[in-house]
């Protein structure tokens, strides 16, 4: 009996040692260990930001911009506007975020007919929230350059441009890729 007792004792006290420790670090990295981290740059005018981990999203689709930007494209999706897209559902459900890549186009250096991107040169967020984005067809929209927010001009032509041109697709000009 004396022999387990020993060994309980020696067991509890590197508990008790191993927690001391524990809260020693802690405290010693004080309050700013728990301090919130700084919050994203967010876009004038709607507030949205570039979502965190969006490069692993699933593709929605590619695409060519001609003259004069000359820009490769591809868009990536959030799950829920994934299947949205799969199940043709219009209007998108609140949560659909939308994120498109843009790239100067470039000759590939390997395979001279190829087209590769180039030089990045924005990232565009759509987010649909119908309520909080009421009065631009429940959309907010995202325009950055190299992580910081384009300036308010640019951001007040993304939504008089989806309105024209594909307001009869919830103001979505992607569609899903075959």
């Amino acid at each position: 009996m004396r022999a387990r007792s020993g060994i309980r004792r020696r067991g509890m006290g590197r508990v008790l040692v191993a927690g001391a420790l524990l809260a020693g670090s802690l405290s010693a990295s004080g309050p700013a260990a728990f301090a919130e981290q700084p919050k994203p740059a967010a876009s004038p005018i709607y507030g949205v930001t570039i979502p965190p981990g969006y490069r692993k999203w699933e593709m929605v689709a590619p695409a060519e911009e001609a003259a004069p930007l000359d820009e490769l494209r591809v868009v990536l999706g959030n799950p829920v506007a994934i299947r949205a897209l799969e199940q043709a559902t219009l209007p998108f459900p609140d949560g659909t975020i939308l994120v498109k890549l843009a790239y100067k186009r470039k000759q590939s250096d390997e395979f001279a007919s190829a087209t590769v991107p180039g030089q990045a040169t924005t990232v565009q967020v759509m987010v649909k929230d119908s309520r909080r984005y009421a009065s631009t067809g429940g959309w907010g929209f995202g325009r950055f350059i190299n992580g910081v927010p384009a300036d308010i001009g640019q951001h007040q032509t993304c939504f008089a441009c989806h309105q024209a041109l594909v307001k009869n697709h919830d103001y979505v000009f992607t569609r899903l890729a075959p």
